[in-house]
């Protein structure tokens, strides 16, 4: 077990967002997260991703433990320091005023420096560009001017050059047409079979999500519904009449 959440209770201010959540993420897994606007899916994320408020709801309960240990004290660099976790927001986020190139070094500044670092950053550009043709295409291009889908594989691209264990994606689909939303669901799924890369993704398009990922959970007002296997819960009859139309 690579992430154990523990009846997780966090809030915004009075607000309470997650009533008390428990899920577990193994290493090597592909985990999706999905449930409608609202239900808890980004305030999860932000949670585990240790990000100080405003930015992120405050932990009134419970426990985040990674590889056995609470990270509940861990500031957020130092997960990426360690090479531990890291957050694929949502909206991308990326610095339009920087070439894709320099994105992608900015986020290698992060990372602790050992023997291996020079290396390691080659084969990290490699594979970032194997994954993505295009961002090697325009990866002297200012990133502002990238397409929606092309700033989404930036994105991508910029938390695999922490070279972190463990990715976390919120909504790697939004606005995107559904040909780029099939190849970034693609891009993760190799990621998972050939870099061993343990995912988890918050996803409003739960076909998709299901379709690509081995487990899921469904959330709803802050709490957990419905949990299972892909196919489990593509054939649960509330997760199918809430998710699925049909």
């Amino acid at each position: 077990m690579l992430l154990e959440v523990k009846n997780l209770k966090v809030a915004y201010g009075y607000i309470e967002a997650l009533h008390g959540i428990s899920f577990t993420v193994d290493e090597g897994e592909i985990v999706t997260l999905i449930g409608a606007n609202g239900a808890g899916k980004t305030s999860t994320l932000l949670s585990l991703s240790r990000l100080p408020k405003p930015e992120a709801p405050v932990v009134k309960e419970g426990d985040i433990l990674f590889k056995g240990e609470s990270i509940l004290k861990t500031e957020p660099h130092t997960l990426i320091q360690k090479k531990m976790m890291c957050l694929v927001p949502e909206g991308r986020h990326i610095f339009g005023n920087l070439t894709v190139e320099e994105n992608l070094q900015m986020a290698e500044y992060g990372r602790h420096k050992d023997p291996t670092h020079e290396s390691r950053t080659v084969e990290l550009y490699d594979l970032i560009y194997d994954l993505f043709p295009r961002l090697y295409e325009r990866r002297k291009q200012r990133s502002e001017l990238l397409s929606g889908g092309e700033q989404q594989m930036l994105a991508v691209g910029r938390a695999l050059m922490t070279d972190c264990e463990f990715i976390m994606l919120d909504e790697p689909s939004m606005g995107l047409a559904p040909k780029l939303m099939y190849e970034m669901f693609r891009a993760l799924k190799r990621l998972n079979d050939q870099e061993h890369m343990t995912i988890l993704v918050v996803e409003q398009n739960a076909k998709v999500a299901l379709e690509f990922a081995s487990r899921g959970y469904v959330l709803n007002t802050g709490s957990i519904f419905a949990e299972g296997t892909s196919a489990e819960l593509a054939a649960n009859p509330d997760v199918k009449k809430a998710y699925l139309g049909g």
